[in-house]
């Protein structure tokens, strides 16, 4: 979705409504792509005392598989984007919190929130923040059931045990 952001600008309209299904099925996250259902974007961009602010909220469901169980799941996401929209800054350090537009007034809203969903989502996707994950071992699923291996022992522990064992 392209944005025109100049009527905004010259305060001849005061509000954008935006509420859209996004298809990112494209999007890759590790090996697999998972936003199979859509990206939901539902905001604003509004002029307020000659100030254009952007205000997002992206939500969506992931598909995806357990980094420590190997388990498939699907969790929703929601999350809220504000930034002020400018033309330039003054100060190019200070660019945190702004959208910086070209000379032509267009924002692309559909590369921001595919920027904002790579941001937002952790390194590691577990199915639950408990998940025990695989043995590494015998190779259960420890959220399943238990495994009956042995811990290893620590070699130079080994020493030790031995005189324990002849007690």
């Amino acid at each position: 979705m392209q944005l025109n952001f100049t009527n905004l600008f010259n305060s001849s309209v005061e509000k954008v409504d935006i509420d859209y299904l996004l298809n990112l099925g494209d999007f890759e996250y590790g090996a697999y792509q998972p936003l199979k259902d859509g990206v939901k974007v539902k905001g604003t961009a509004y002029n307020k005392a000659d100030i254009v602010n952007l205000e997002l909220n992206i939500s969506f469901t992931f598909s995806g598989v357990c980094d420590r169980c190997a388990d498939e799941f699907k969790r929703d996401y929601s999350f809220d984007v504000s930034r002020i929209v400018v033309n330039r800054l003054e100060n190019e350090e200070d660019d945190e919190d702004y959208i910086i537009l070209g000379s032509d007034n267009e924002f692309n809203v559909d590369e921001f929130v595919y920027q904002e969903i790579q941001l937002f989502l952790p390194q590691k996707m577990l199915c639950s923040d408990d998940c025990k994950g695989l043995c590494p071992k015998c190779g259960k699923n420890l959220n399943r059931e238990k495994c009956d291996c042995k811990k290893d022992v620590d070699p130079r522990m080994a020493a030790l045990l031995q005189l324990l064992d002849e007690e």
